[in-house]
């Protein structure tokens, strides 16, 4: 059943694409029982722990340095969701060079931010509950809008929703995971996923 809350894909900001369904409910479960095997961390912003915990993949990035620095490769068990992520963005697999499972506790936010400016195109599969997804103009008036991300689904950030938008999630009210791709920000790849935009942005519901 459609989100009445949702709005429609024209007031969603250009170079957003939602997918309903993106994993099935058993390659759900999957991801679920290998998360709890996992050692998490608190996310640590500047100092301040946020109270979401995070594993990286790829790359890990430094809030002090801003800079971004080697981590482990990614696990073999996300490798069939980064291709499949990369195939429905129009890349190669191999772009994506970073990974980062994300468990979200009862209450837990996400403030308004831009991603830090050495990825590029960023990818997002949720898991277990919903949240609302909240974009709003950075540094220029605009309406904030929001869409709800469903258990299962994808999200991908290009073009003018990558840069031009800072995004937010407000405190979620059950447990919540999502896994996150990005790629290496080259000048070469901002709008290459444009292309796939007005195909996949209708799969927003209204």
């Amino acid at each position: 059943m459609p989100r009445k809350n949702n709005p429609s894909p024209a007031d969603l900001p250009e170079g957003f694409l939602y997918h309903l369904e993106f994993i099935t409910h058993d390659e759900e479960a999957a991801l679920l029982s290998q998360f709890a095997k996992l050692d998490f961390q608190a996310f640590d912003f500047h100092g301040y722990i946020a109270k979401r915990r995070i594993v990286e993949y790829g790359f890990e990035y430094g809030f002090t340095s801003r800079q971004a620095q080697a981590a482990r490769p990614l696990p073999p068990f996300l490798n069939p969701f980064r291709n499949r992520a990369a195939e429905w963005a129009g890349i190669n697999a191999g772009e994506i060079i970073e990974s980062v499972i994300t468990e979200y506790g009862p209450g837990s936010p996400i403030g308004w931010h831009r991603d830090v400016p050495q990825f590029e195109i960023i990818i997002g599969i949720s898991l277990k509950s919903s949240c609302r997804f909240r974009f709003k103009p950075y540094r220029h008036e605009g309406k904030i809008v929001s869409v709800t991300l469903e258990p299962r689904s994808a999200y991908i950030l290009g073009g003018p929703a990558r840069w031009n938008f800072q995004h937010s999630i407000p405190a979620v009210k059950s447990l919540r995971y999502s896994i996150t791709f990005r790629t290496w920000r080259h000048k070469t790849t901002a709008n290459r996923i444009t292309a796939n935009d007005t195909n996949s942005r209708q799969e927003v519901r209204s």
